[in-house]
Parts: structure tokens; sequence; C-alpha cells
């Protein structure tokens, strides 16, 4: 695939979103339109290509994974019709992919390229979404499986200069995803992820507000502080019952949080809730601003 030529950015947005249940590949939903959007004004904007880290693969021990499989495979999901992306050619950047490494090394990680790693819903549901006439070259980096906060941060903020080089960064994770506390019934019995027989509870409207609070008030450092500190909220742990769909999260404040970036603040550009308790929050650091000749 052909990227759109256009004026280079001089510091690339960058996305952290709720990719959600795996319905919401086959689904419409404002999420999925506004997912659209974003690639539209990636390509209109000539990005090199996108940097991605999803909540679905984790290095052991310290280890960072970058994915280096030339012809990965997609890992199927449920409850999605196969013509909905199995026909989808994936475009691993294996230069960018093997450049990341050296930078993540270069500030001090434990990093090495799995050759054979298959892709999952959580990144390729996006860029499906988001490319859907194709996929840009594209470089994926695991989470480290402590989930430090400050770790995954650090990560973020060493392949941060990729910014200035018309790369694309995006976390996809959750702003609230505890698939414990789901309303399964509805997409079980009749392949429904927007029922909403009841509202959602407490806990998940309360952390949703504390996210975007954090991400649309704070900017720089601030922000990287903020989302950190979230994981001390306290419901937290009702939102997130395991840690991997908040690294993203952190991971982006990483990518936008240098003190260069203050003044940059995240915007709530959509959102969708399904299986009642599962917020899909879509936010956006940054604009495409032409670099200056």
């Amino acid at each position: 695939m052909a990227i759109n030529s256009g004026a280079v950015p001089a510091l690339t947005p960058v996305h952290w979103f709720s990719h959600g249940s795996t319905m919401m590949l086959g689904e419409e939903s404002d999420a999925a339109t506004y997912w659209k959007k974003a690639g539209d004004e990636a390509l209109a904007n000539g990005i090199k290509g996108v940097v991605m880290m999803g909540a679905h693969w984790a290095g052991l021990n310290d280890k960072i994974m970058v994915a280096t499989n030339p012809k990965p495979n997609m890992s199927p999901v449920a409850y999605v019709h196969p013509s909905k992306y199995t026909n989808y050619k994936l475009n691993p950047d294996l230069p960018t992919s093997r450049r990341c490494i050296q930078m993540l090394r270069d500030e001090g990680f434990d990093t090495d390229e799995d050759p054979k790693f298959d892709w999952i819903h959580d990144t390729y549901l996006v860029l499906i979404r988001m490319f859907p006439n194709g996929c840009p070259p594209t470089t994926l980096i695991s989470m480290n499986a402590r989930y430090d906060p400050h770790f995954h941060v650090r990560i973020g903020a060493a392949l941060r200069p990729l910014r200035k080089e018309g790369y694309l960064i995006i976390g996809s994770g959750g702003a609230v995803h505890n698939l414990y506390r789901n309303v399964w019934q509805p997409m079980l019995k009749y392949r429904n992820n927007f029922a909403q027989e009841t509202p959602p509870e407490a806990w998940a409207l309360e952390f949703r507000q504390s996210v975007e609070d954090v991400v649309t008030q704070n900017s720089g450092p601030k922000l990287r502080r903020g989302l950190t500190r979230l994981m001390k909220h306290p419901q937290y742990r009702d939102a997130h019952a395991t840690d991997d769909h908040y690294m993203a999260g952190l991971f982006v404040a990483g990518a936008v949080g240098d003190k260069e970036d203050e003044g940059v603040y995240g915007r709530l550009c959509a959102e969708t809730w399904e299986l009642t308790n599962m917020c899909n929050s879509q936010f956006t650091y940054g604009t495409y601003v032409a670099a200056k000749a």
C-alpha cells in the first residue's frame, strides 16, 4: 500500500484507543466512525507508518518484544464473520521494527524481536477500521508483564522521537475494561454487544469520568503523572481487573507527555459503551501541523 503523499507533520498526533470486544470489528459504532476519520487524516498527512502497542501481548521478566514476523497471521476472533478480517493484508514494517528495538535498547530496555508473532485483534481490529483500503507499514511493540506504569511511560518516551519523523503512535487498550464485570447475556444470546438493559454501574461511570478529566485537563509531564496516579484510584481495580488494557494509555502518555508537549491536551473524540460496563473511549492528542519550510 502506498501512503498518500502530503505535508509531513512537524509532530504527529497520538491516539489512545479503546478497542473493546471483538464485536467492535463487526458492528458499526461511533468509535468505528472515528477510527476511520483518524485513519483518513493520517493518510492525508502522509504518515510514514504506525507504531502501536496493544493489550494482549506482553514480554516476561523485564523484556519488551517487537514483532518481526514478515508474514504474520491473524489470531481468530469470536462473534465476527471471517469475511470482516481474513482478507485484510497486514503490513509489518520490519526496518522500523528493528529501529525501534535499537531505540529501546539505547534507553536501557531489554528488548528482542519476535519473528514468529501473529497479530491479535487488539491491533488489527483498529487498523482495519482506520485503514480499510490497506494497512500502512506497522510496527507492534509488546507490553511488559510486570505492568509497571512508569516502565510503560518510559517505553512511550523512548519512541516519542518517531513523531517528529511522521510516524503515528497508537495505544490500543481500554479506558474501562473489566471482562469479569461485563454483562454478557445479550451478546451470547443475541449477538448484541450494545444492548443496555441497565445503565452502566457507578464504578464504571466514576472511573470513566476520572480518565477523561486526567486526559483532557493535563499535559506534558503532568499527564504522565496523572494517568499513573489513576492506578491508585478507588475504582481502578473495578474498572481494570487486570492491568493489561490500561498500559496502552501509559505508553501513549510517554509518547505525548514530554515537557515539549505542554499545552497539548487530549480530546475525547468518540465513545461507545458495550456489554453494559465496558467504556470504549477514543482519545486523541494533538493535530497535524505541516512542517515549516
